[in-house]
């Protein structure tokens, strides 16, 4: 079966530069940008990850883009899919569109790249641990 290759995101030449070449963005860029993106969101408790990051995570390496993936759609636009909990007390619903408003921005502002969609997908809720110490 053939592997799927990633393919880079095409960055646009800013208005009124020079043209000197294409810059390409690797999905993996991107994947961190929203990361980071993401875990500064009030009410974001984790983003979920695959047992490589779990792995990594617990070996001291942090990995930003852990819970994110970035594809291009058919039509050449970039999708992205978040996936995460959200702390016990916090409107879903306020702090997914806090995510999809961060990510789109962040995106933006360090690449120059538009986000076509931009999907959250909560995967539970994060209850406060509470040890009273007797």
């Amino acid at each position: 079966m053939a592997e799927k290759v990633a393919k880079a995101f095409i960055q646009p030449t800013p208005s009124g530069k020079e043209e000197l070449g294409q810059i390409e963005v690797a999905p993996e860029v991107i994947e961190v940008i929203a990361g980071i993106a993401t875990t500064e969101i009030d009410g974001v408790a984790a983003t979920r990850g695959n047992f490589a990051s779990g792995v990594a995570e617990r070996l001291g390496k942090k990995v930003h883009s852990k819970g994110v993936k970035a594809t291009i759609s058919e039509d050449g636009q970039i999708v992205m899919d978040v996936f995460c909990s959200v702390k016990y007390g916090y409107s879903i619903p306020k702090v997914a569109k806090e995510i999809q408003t961060s990510i789109r921005q962040a995106i933006f502002n360090m690449t120059s790249i538009d986000t076509s969609e931009v999907n959250v997908h909560i995967t539970a809720i994060q209850f406060e641990n509470s040890k009273d110490d007797e």
